[in-house]
This record gives structure tokens, C-alpha cells and sequence, in this order.
């Protein structure tokens, strides 16, 4: 596999494991990009620029330096942050009702859901007792309507359940009530652009080339990889089609074709956000320090505020123990990042991007191939075994080798 990019001195071990993912682990096409203490030490790429492609074939594009991709609910970190930056700046209040900002959301049971209830997978409005179509789900005025009438599946505060595709209209409603803009346009215009980084929420036209063709991708069958047995309970709630899991996952039906220009071009913050690499690990660099041209997005207060624990232990509808902050997963063993004190969100499939304020250390993998991963897939993970074995090496300059 030709792989491209740079590495600076001391990261070898992770261009190791980025050749290692095409070679052993099936990767078609992918880039792994980290920022440590603001600056790029690693940025690589290799494969195809659309999944279903053959490197070498005749007119087949290969994976380029800017090539995005679909990065499904790693855009929920994303989403996340929009909302802790409108607190930080003092228009939002986590500790008020949703209702607050939102009246309409005050039925159903639902008059009590605070801010920070939703931020957290806590709002109990992980399903919709009636599905959205793909074009439905792309209207932000319908899906705003849906969740807005859903009775809660549990009390909202008491307990914590994924809200895998909700999690969309819950805060793209409320950044569009409190800044009279949609979410992706206040992305665009107060994180991705600040801050320098190739992600969109809603892809412009003009973009539309970079990103390639996304879909589900079977590990090879003698990867190596370490097999796990989902545990029973886990296997029956994806089966089960009346179980909370299958029905948050879901709330959109039939599930969207992740290739279609339009998809791409809607707004949905749990699910189809689309990055580079860069884009990623630069935006998580920026929560945590100063990236090259000097701008940081939130204070270190804030950044405390997002990863202190807000949701432990079983979830309601991923069944397995997970563990959020405001809208951030945290480390744990159903979702293991850098080290714990990392905070960031990984995207089913595959993609992951994360912040580790301990070794300032940002991250950011997207992938064109697809497994059926939930929280923690096996490329990114050999990702971070090889640059955890960086971490504890001693410091070097950071001279940039090829």
C-alpha cells in the first residue's frame, strides 16, 4: 500500500499502524490525521477516494491530501460544542429548560428536560413513534416538530439512552432558536471557519468533488483482529425490532443513501456531518489549545464543563456501559479513547475524533469502508495502541520525516 503524508520524528509507530490497517485490517481508503500541542505531527492518507474502487484501476481516483468523507455521528462532538460555545458566550444555560428557548418542546412530559439532559442522551427522546423519511428528516422545521411532540421514553434526567438520530433536530433546533441560523450555517461560520478546518454540515456545492463514496465494508476474514461476541442481550436488542436500539436507529426510515448529493447537502448533526482527517483532529485541537494562527474555541472552564461525567453505566438503547459528558463521550471500555481524560465521538462505522487535554494530543480518523462497529472500531483503535506507545517514549523535536 502507498501511503502518503508526513510524520514528524517519534510518530513512525503510527504511520506503521495506518499501513498495517490497509494491509491486514481491509481499510480501502483512509487518513489519520494528530495535532499535538496545536501543531500537525501526523497527516497521512492512502487507498481510494470511493470504497467500492480498485487502486491501480483505470480511472479509479486515488485518496488525495483533502479528500472528506461522510463521518456519521463524529458530527454529534461537533454539534456539541456548538451548543457549549453559545453557553460560554453567555446565550445559553445549560441548567434551564429546553422549554426556555423552545416552548414548543414543553409537551408531553417533556416540560422538565433540561439543556443539559439533552446534551448528555438524558432527554429520553431517543425514538420517534413515527419515523422520518430521509426527505423529512432533512426538513429542519419537521423533524424540530417531531421531537418536539415525542413523549418521552423514560423521565427525562433519570436515566440515559444513545439518541443516535434525534440528537439532529434536538440541537440543530435549539442553536437555530437561540441564533436565528441553522446549525450547519453556525458551524460554518463560528468553529470551521475560525478555525481553519475542512468540516461541513451540509456540504456547499463547490465541495462536493473532495468527498467520496462511502459503504459497509466486511473485515477480512484473516484481519487478526480480535473476535468478540456481542453480549446476548446486546444481539437481541438489534433484532428486536420493538427495543429502543432498533427504533432510535430508526427514527429514520428507510435509512438514508449516505452517497446522495442530498443527503449530503442537509443538515443533520447526529449523523452526516462530513471532514477530512485534518479537519477533525484540527477542530478537537482547537478545544484544547491554541492551533497554528492562534485561535482556541473554548476556555479551559468549558472544556472541564464537557467532559465532566454527566452519563454512566448501561444505555438504554446501545445496552453496553457508556459514559457521556455535555454531548461528549468519554473513555471507557465500550468506548476506548487516547487515554481518560479524552473526550471526543466516534462515528459508527469507523470515524473518530477525540481531544486528550493530559498529552495535548488531537486526533482525527475518517474512513470510506464501514463495519458494523458501533463505538469503537477495530482501524481507529490500532490507531491509538500506536500512538499511546508514542506518548510514553520520550519527547522528541518535532522534525518531519516522509
Amino acid at each position: 500500500m502507498n501511503v502518503s503524508g508526513a510524520v514528524a520524528e517519534g510518530f513512525e509507530p503510527v504511520r506503521e499502524a495506518f499501513v498495517r490497517n490497509f494491509e491486514v485490517l481491509g481499510d480501502r481508503g483512509a487518513a489519520v490525521a494528530v495535532y499535538r500541542d496545536g501543531h500537525k505531527v501526523v497527516d497521512l492518507w492512502g487507498g481510494t477516494r470511493d470504497v467500492d474502487g480498485a487502486l491501480g484501476a483505470a480511472g479509479e481516483a486515488p485518496w488525495e491530501q483533502g479528500t472528506a468523507q461522510i463521518v456519521r455521528s463524529a458530527t454529534k462532538g461537533v454539534a456539541a460544542v456548538a451548543l457549549l460555545l453559545l453557553h460560554q458566550r453567555g446565550e445559553l444555560d445549560l441548567d434551564a429548560p429546553v422549554g426556555t428557548y423552545w416552548p414548543q418542546y414543553k409537551a408531553a412530559g417533556k416540560e422538565r428536560t433540561l439543556v443539559r439532559h439533552l446534551l448528555a442522551h438524558r432527554a429520553g427522546v431517543a425514538v420517534l413513534d413515527r419515523p422520518l423519511t430521509p426527505a423529512e428528516a432533512a426538513d429542519p422545521d419537521l423533524g424540530a416538530a417531531a421531537v418536539a411532540a415525542q413523549a418521552p421514553a423514560w423521565e427525562p434526567g433519570t436515566d440515559h439512552g444513545y439518541h443516535a438520530q434525534t440528537y439532529s433536530w434536538l440541537t440543530g433546533e435549539l442553536v437555530r432558536r437561540i441564533t436565528g441560523r441553522t446549525i450547519g450555517e453556525w458551524i460554518a461560520d463560528e468553529i470551521a471557519g475560525p478555525v481553519g478546518a475542512d468540516l461541513w454540515l451540509g456540504l456547499p456545492r463547490a465541495q462536493r468533488a473532495r468527498v467520496g463514496r462511502v459503504g459497509q465494508v466486511d473485515a477480512p476474514a484473516q484481519s487478526g483482529a480480535l473476535k468478540t461476541r456481542p453480549k446476548p442481550a446486546v444481539t437481541a436488542a438489534y433484532a428486536d425490532p420493538a427495543s429502543l436500539t432498533r427504533r432510535a436507529f430508526a427514527a429514520i426510515t428507510p435509512l438514508p443513501d449516505e452517497n446522495d448529493p442530498a443527503y449530503r447537502a442537509a443538515a443533520l448533526p447526529a449523523s452526516n456531518g462530513i471532514a477530512t482527517a485534518d479537519g477533525l483532529a484540527r477542530f478537537y485541537a482547537s478545544l484544547i489549545g491554541e492551533v497554528a494562527g492562534g485561535v482556541r474555541l473554548l476556555r479551559p472552564e468549558t472544556v472541564e464543563l464537557a467532559r465532566g461525567e454527566q452519563s454512566s453505566g448501561p444505555d438504554r438503547v446501545l445496552v453496553v456501559n457508556t459514559r457521556f459528558g455535555l454531548g461528549p463521550m468519554l473513555h471507557g471500555a465500550a468506548s476506548p479513547l487516547l487515554s481518560p481524560t479524552s473526550f471526543g465521538h466516534p462515528g459508527r462505522g469507523g470515524a473518530l475524533g477525540l481531544a486528550d487535554p493530559e498529552s495535548g494530543v488531537a486526533f482525527g480518523y475518517v474512513t470510506n469502508g464501514f463495519r458494523t462497529s458501533v463505538t469503537a472500531d477495530p482501524r481507529a483503535q490500532a490507531l491509538l495502541r500506536a500512538l499511546r506507545t508514542v506518548l510514553t517514549a520520550e519527547r522528541r523535536p518535532l522534525h518531519v520525516t516522509r
